[in-house]
Order: C-alpha cells, then sequence, then structure tokens
C-alpha cells in the first residue's frame, strides 16, 4: 500500500510541478485565501522551509466579473505576485490554482446560463496562467436537485475541460492539471453543526474516475484525463460554525485503498482547517496529499487582532474597539453572513465574529475595516509589553520570548497565521 502511495505521490507531483522541484514532497497545502497577510505568511512559510506554494483562488471569491474581491484571475495573479516581490520570494515558485471552478456563483440561473459563465470563467483563469483547475459542478442549478448525479456532474465537468484545453492550446502554453470529483464538500465548511460526517463509499470513488473518464471521452478530451491528479472525496473531515470533526483513519481505511486501483492519482482534502498536525499527518499517510486550508488561516488573523485590540484598550482604556467596529460593518451589510448562521440574537452576535466558518473574513477588504485595521496597528507601541502579549496574544507569545518574532503588531499577526500553518508544513515535508 505504501509503494502504492508513494508512487501516486511521485507521479501527480511530477505533473503539478512539472521540473521546478526535484525532490517531491511527501504533500502540499493548498492556501485558499485573498487576504494580503495570508499570502505573506505562506511564502515567508514556503521560504523557510524551501518548498513550492500551492495558492488557490475560488470561484465566488475570483472569476472573470470580479467575484466578491473585486479581482478577475489575472487581477489575483497580479496581486499575489505583488506579494511576492515585496518578501523577494520566487515567482517560479508559486503555483496558481483554482478552486471550486465551475456554476456555483451563477447557481440561480438556469443551467445553461450559468455553465456558459463558468465556461469563460475557466477560460479566464486559463488565460492568467492558472496551472491547477477544480472543476466542481456538482452543484444544481435553478429548477435542479441540489446535488447532481455522478454523470452529469461528469459531463459539464468535462465540458469545463474542453474549454479550458482549448484555450492552452489557442495561447502555446502548458495545459492545466485537473482535480475532479462528485462528493464534494461546500467551500467555506458547514453551516449547520455537526457531528459525523460520512465518509465516501469507496465504490463511489471509483466510479467518479469512471465516470469522468468516459465523459471527458465523448467531449473529445480525453488526454486531458492524463493530467488529472486527483479527486476530491470525503475522508470524514470537516468544520461548522461551532465545531470540528476530526479525521479518524479507521474509518477512512477503505477509501483510502482505492488508491490501489487509481494509478498516478492522490485525494484532495477539503476543510482540513483546524485538524491538529496529527490528523493532517494520518491524512497525508493515507493518500490525501493535497490539503485545503482557508478559514483556519483567516480565523487566526482575526484572533491575532483582536488580541492587539484588546491590548490598546488595556494600554489607552477609551478607544473603540475594533470589534464593534467589524460589528456595525456586519449589521449594515449581512449578505455574507445571514444565510449561512442561525440562532437567537446574541447566538449570530457570537458567529458573527468567532465562528469557524469565519465569514467576517468576507469583511477586511472593506475599506471601513481596513481603515479600522490601520488605526489600531499605528496606535500600538513599538516594543508591545511582552505581558501583555502573554495575556492576549498566547498562541505567539513563546516564539515572542524567545526572540523569534519580533513585539510589533504586524509581525505578530504574520506569526499568528504561519502558526496556523506550522502543521500542514509539519504534515506534509518529508522527514529528515
Amino acid at each position: 500500500m505504501n509503494d502504492v502511495l508513494d508512487q501516486n505521490r511521485s507521479s501527480a507531483f511530477s505533473k503539478l510541478f512539472g521540473t521546478r522541484q526535484a525532490t517531491l514532497p511527501r504533500g502540499i497545502t493548498s492556501v485558499c485565501s485573498a487576504h494580503p497577510l495570508v499570502i505573506e505568511a505562506a511564502l515567508r512559510r514556503a521560504a523557510k522551509d524551501g518548498c513550492m506554494v500551492l495558492i488557490e483562488a475560488t470561484c465566488n471569491q475570483v472569476n472573470q466579473d470580479g467575484g466578491y474581491t473585486g479581482m478577475t484571475p489575472a487581477a489575483f495573479r497580479r496581486f499575489i505576485e505583488g506579494v511576492a516581490a515585496a518578501v523577494a520570494f520566487p515567482l517560479g515558485s508559486i503555483i496558481f490554482g483554482g478552486d471550486h471552478l465551475g456554476p456555483n456563483p451563477w447557481k440561480k440561473l438556469s443551467a445553461e446560463e450559468a455553465m456558459v459563465r463558468a465556461e469563460a470563467m475557466v477560460a479566464a483563469y486559463v488565460e492568467a496562467g492558472f496551472e491547477k483547475l477544480h472543476l466542481d459542478t456538482s452543484m444544481g442549478c435553478a429548477r435542479e436537485p441540489v446535488a447532481l448525479d455522478d454523470e452529469l456532474t461528469a459531463e459539464r465537468a468535462a465540458r469545463l475541460a474542453k474549454v479550458a484545453e482549448e484555450t492552452a492550446r489557442r495561447l502555446g502554453q502548458r495545459p492545466p492539471v485537473y482535480i475532479i470529483g462528485t462528493e464534494v464538500p461546500p467551500p467555506g465548511g458547514a453551516t449547520h453543526a455537526i457531528a459525523e460526517i460520512e465518509v465516501t463509499d469507496p465504490g463511489a470513488a471509483l466510479k467518479t474516475l469512471d465516470v469522468h473518464a468516459s465523459a471527458f471521452e465523448r467531449a473529445g478530451v480525453a488526454s486531458a484525463m492524463d493530467r488529472v491528479i486527483g479527486i476530491v472525496v470525503q475522508p470524514g473531515v470537516e468544520f461548522g460554525n461551532a465545531n470540528v470533526v476530526l479525521y479518524r483513519p479507521d474509518r477512512a481505511r477503505g477509501l483510502a485503498s482505492t488508491l490501489s486501483r487509481m494509478p498516478g492519482l492522490l485525494f484532495e482534502a477539503h476543510s482540513t482547517d483546524y485538524q491538529t498536525v496529527g490528523e493532517l499527518s494520518a491524512l497525508v499517510d493515507d493518500g490525501f496529499a493535497i490539503l485545503k486550508v482557508g478559514p483556519g488561516l483567516t480565523f487566526a488573523l482575526r484572533e491575532a487582532l483582536y488580541g492587539l485590540d484588546a491590548i490598546r484598550h488595556t494600554l489607552d482604556g477609551g478607544s473603540v474597539s475594533l470589534h464593534a467596529e467589524m460589528e456595525a460593518i456586519m449589521l449594515s451589510q449581512p449578505r455574507h453572513w445571514a444565510d449561512h448562521y442561525t440562532g437567537s440574537k446574541d447566538e449570530l452576535r457570537l458567529q458573527r465574529h468567532f465562528s469557524y466558518s469565519d465569514r467576517i473574513r468576507y469583511y477586511w477588504p472593506d475599506k471601513e475595516a481596513t481603515s479600522a485595521v490601520d488605526v489600531l496597528i499605528a496606535a500600538l507601541p513599538d516594543p508591545i509589553p511582552e505581558t501583555l502579549i502573554s495575556q492576549y496574544l498566547a498562541r505567539v507569545y513563546p516564539d515572542v520570548v524567545t526572540g523569534h518574532v519580533a513585539p510589533r503588531a504586524r509581525d505578530l499577526c504574520l506569526a499568528a497565521i504561519d502558526a496556523a500553518l506550522a502543521p500542514y508544513s509539519a504534515a506534509t515535508s518529508v522527514p529528515q
């Protein structure tokens, strides 16, 4: 089994990395975020580890219409390249990926109209040089079931793959690699309390591969299946607003064993946020070699910002809190959280700020929020007293007291994000 996983990992990562990395890792972290501090922390972590970094944009976040970030795929790439230039990170060590590419942003429209827009989005991603595309057509559109059957999902994925292949050919560039799947967790985590998640049936995983191979052949892009490097399945990992379901290898043993019948393929694990290093390592051991994380990183950033806000209040005693400013912004613009949080007035207030789903991450780019954060950071002393860092930023205090992190606001934010990335680094790196 281990020999098969090693062969699959080597084949899949060779297709993903090309000739850019001689020593292949055990796994790779997929950073799904558009926050500049998260991107900077991810690049700094990759530089420290001496590895490549995979950064992915999601369909709702970045698309030809701008998404909720206001960025097209080309603009997102320029944004990442700008952060990389600022920290002297080599552009050749960045892999750009597109996540959940499909009709999801337009699922309230008819299926055909949504798919036409999804085709335009996929073309825009390829034109911008994105190398890894997760094709996600599993959701129903207007007047369709919420979840589609495997055959229709595969047919629509093949349709998008054909657009990607034709776009790459037209531009004369290396065609992308693909992630496929029909049992795809919702972007950003579950919206309800969860006790246990049903693991993908091994037979369903094998069927996913078969129906996609047939659909790609019918669409005239059979060769694209050679560049499918992974399948999204459910290993029993998820997080909701208030709890996390940790990975249990015993429950996924049958699923993991199917990789021996899928030459050259890996599993891609979504919603791995908040798993411990033990669970993340076990996932990689079992063939889930691509670990996606997003909300967990901005959750760590929010913790740091609120900790810094508490320090400011302790020092001056009279400032308006960042918490109160963010609450006002979210109440005035409820569209990013209203359909995702439920409960009493107090429960909703708690979720707006402290949910594992971290819907507050949608509001940090807001001009008022950006201004509030800038004012907060400017108001803090340099250095910030270590005793207050111990009180309010326990996640990073050990690195401050040992001199590895400067007691400055921005450095502390980056350190908090890096602390959330560290378990992924440990899980995916090759033991020395």
